[in-house]
């Protein structure tokens, strides 16, 4: 029924926007990123290991496949610190807007991982993403760092997207997401016990930092997540693929209302901004035409 079909498309905004709550979020938490991970990972393991049990799904899984789990999870945990350091040591928009990048990223990983051959646009819209981050580079140094630290999330974010792009197709989501948040919560605590930072200063957060933190493990990650995979199965790829794009939008959007005079920036910067989105987009809807005559392709000797 075409209101389904609207409801679900709604519920993908939803999502999206709160991906790009989640941004914000991380500005609005004051813990330093790494705990910040960590508990983020502990507690939305929590919620999904309940959400399993509640629906009586098998944790059961191959060794070689939660080797590749348990990899991914460092990788996603490594992720999330670089990304939520980035928004502290610069801010939301400048991290939001280089992370627009791992598109990009997984353009050029592809054909790596896949071993098929690169598409010329491919190679175009990384210089024109090379271009747009010249531009924000130049807005202010003070943001170099943030926008190095983006960089490298974007690129572990594609890598991780890649890893996860094979596991889905013989494992349910939330056994995958599971397995994925626990690792990289034990990699994290790991590095936390080694470094002597498991004292009574760490858990003693403020009453605004758990409210934001349970707000960001529970409907930013464990919800989302889940209702992210149902909202899949009611809208094509390519939608939901041109959907995501908007997270940066949503995000600096909302940190421009929350922290208003943090976040402005010189018209440079939007330039730049702008042009990395619409290169993202461009991207999409080409890989999206060039699968649809690929496919016609095959149907076409098929038939």
């Amino acid at each position: 029924m075409p209101s389904d079909k609207l409801k679900n498309y709604l519920h993908l905004h939803l999502i999206v926007f709160i991906w790009g709550f989640t941004a914000v979020l991380g500005k609005l938490i004051s813990i330093d990123a790494l705990p910040l991970v960590w508990y983020r990972m502990i507690i939305a393991s929590i919620l999904i290991g309940i959400f399993i049990f509640y629906k009586g799904y098998s944790l059961r899984v191959g060794k070689k496949a939660l080797l590749v789990m348990l990899t991914a999870g460092v990788i996603i945990a490594l992720h999330w610190v670089t990304f939520f350091k980035a928004i502290k040591v610069s801010n939301v928009s400048v991290a939001l807007v280089t992370m627009a990048t791992g598109a990009l990223f997984t353009a050029f990983l592809e054909p790596i991982w896949y071993g098929r051959k690169m598409v010329w646009y491919e190679v175009a819209f990384g210089l024109l993403v090379v271009f747009g981050l010249y531009l924000i580079f130049n807005v202010d140094t003070s943001y170099r760092l943030g926008i190095g630290l983006a960089l490298i999330s974007a690129l572990l974010g594609s890598i991780f997207t890649l890893i996860n792009g094979q596991l889905i197709k013989t494992h349910k989501p939330s056994t995958i997401s599971f397995y994925e948040l626990t690792s990289g919560a034990c990699f994290i605590s790991i590095f936390l016990a080694i470094s002597g930072s498991f004292d009574e200063t760490f858990f003693a957060l403020s009453s605004n930092d758990w409210f934001f933190i349970i707000i960001l493990a529970s409907v930013c990650t464990a919800y989302a997540f889940i209702a992210a995979v149902k909202v899949m199965r009611y809208i094509s790829p390519y939608t939901v693929m041109l959907t995501i794009n908007l997270e940066p939008v949503y995000g600096i959007l909302l940190a421009l209302i929350i922290f208003d005079q943090s976040e402005r920036m010189r018209p440079l910067f939007y330039v730049g901004a702008v042009l990395i989105v619409f290169t993202i987009v461009a991207n999409g809807i080409l890989k999206n035409r060039r699968k649809l005559r690929i496919e016609k392709g095959t149907n076409d000797e098929v038939s």
